[in-house]
């Protein structure tokens, strides 16, 4: 099954439900740009894009709000991430079943490996030392040894595995498997599944509270967002969110889970579910754009960016106002996205050719 037919299958799925008490801001195209100016140099860094059916890669400087560089040459980038040192990007390609190593500063291919196939997420744990990425078509994910670009073991997970990531402290790798109802535990020491937990219907991303006592999940199928304790490996919690939900993103300061609602391309919908993390209920729901898709918050935890799949661009979300504060035009239905810490410095847009097609030639790795 492909991306784009997994999207639409996952969200017609959900039961339409409505957050009660949950507050619906939405923000004016205008009163966004008029706003762009006064959020200029609050967070320094990069925001990187992985735009699915465009075919390219975008890198945003986050003092400007502004695309600073395009990389064309992966087909099919449905997600992408930043490694904890911010010196490379991580990018998996659906269309050619592989994953790719940049260099976050010169856009240099480090090198590729392949993966199984349609891989959708990619990770690297808090070491650097492995990276892993999900691969829905065959239930699996692979690990694969960064030093050497080579695979080190396919583990089989839950059905049609889609979102992961890794626990701060890098022992566990939890995933997400969005043609079933449970969420993989693997211990990152041996590479070995250990748990199944059971959260609702169609999971298709997880997020780590910053202590790495809990994790959260998006639960597509029930348009809900689960919360699971660690040390247990229990759910504790279930709170409802916007229709569609897909990414999840926890502010590194732990005070609120964002959830990003997709809906259909037929039905968008068009919110960010912000949840109050003690609390655990919706205390406010932002308007971003068509398809909100994918979330990353910056290490101050005051921007967090939004890919909207079906306005081809990102919202710039201020946590301190809860308000859109600008809109950031990218490549074709922008999917994953990732945040370095590391500034560019280019003044005027770059655009690259990264040239896999001559690296296939001469083999992956």
């Amino acid at each position: 099954m492909s991306k784009r037919a997994l999207q639409l299958s996952l969200a017609a799925a959900a039961v339409v439900a409505v957050s009660v008490g949950a507050v619906v801001v939405a923000t004016g195209e205008d009163e966004s740009e008029r706003a762009v100016s006064g959020h200029q140099g609050v967070v320094e860094g990069t925001v990187w894009v992985a735009n699915e059916e465009g075919g390219s890669l975008t890198a945003i400087d986050a003092g400007r709000n502004a695309v600073v560089a395009t990389l064309t040459g992966i087909e099919g980038p449905h997600n992408l991430q930043v490694s904890p040192d911010g010196g490379s990007v991580w990018v998996v390609s659906g269309h050619d079943a592989m994953a790719v190593m940049l260099d976050a500063q010169g856009f240099q291919v480090h090198g590729t490996v392949f993966t199984g196939n349609e891989p959708a997420h990619i990770v690297v744990t808090p070491d650097g030392r492995t990276s892993y990425t999900t691969n829905g078509a065959d239930d699996t994910v692979t690990a694969i040894d960064v030093s050497t670009m080579k695979t080190v073991t396919t583990i089989a997970v839950g059905a049609f595995p889609h979102g992961l990531r890794v626990s701060p402290d890098g022992k566990w790798v939890y995933v997400a498997n969005a043609k079933g109802t449970t969420l993989t535990v693997i211990d990152t020491a041996r590479n070995a599944v250990v748990d199944e937990i059971e959260v609702g219907v169609s999971p298709v991303q997880v997020a780590f509270s910053p202590d790495g006592r809990f994790v959260y999940a998006s639960v597509n199928g029930e348009n809900a967002v689960a919360k699971v304790d660690v040390a247990t490996r229990k759910l504790v919690g279930k709170a409802a969110v916007g229709v569609g939900p897909i990414q999840a993103y926890v502010s590194p300061d732990g005070r609120y889970l964002l959830v990003a609602n997709q809906g259909t391309e037929e039905r968008p919908s068009t919110t960010v579910s912000i949840v109050d993390t003690d609390s655990f209920e919706v205390a406010r729901t932002v308007e971003t754009g068509l398809g909100a898709h994918g979330v990353v918050i910056d290490p101050s935890s005051r921007h967090a960016y939004v890919t909207n799949i079906y306005d081809d661009d990102v919202a710039v979300l201020d946590l301190a106002e809860q308000e859109v504060v600008a809109r950031i035009p990218v490549g074709a239905k922008p999917n994953g996205i990732s945040f370095s810490p590391l500034v560019l410095g280019l003044e005027t847009e770059r655009k690259v050719d990264l040239g896999l097609e001559e690296m296939e030639e001469m083999g992956h790795g």
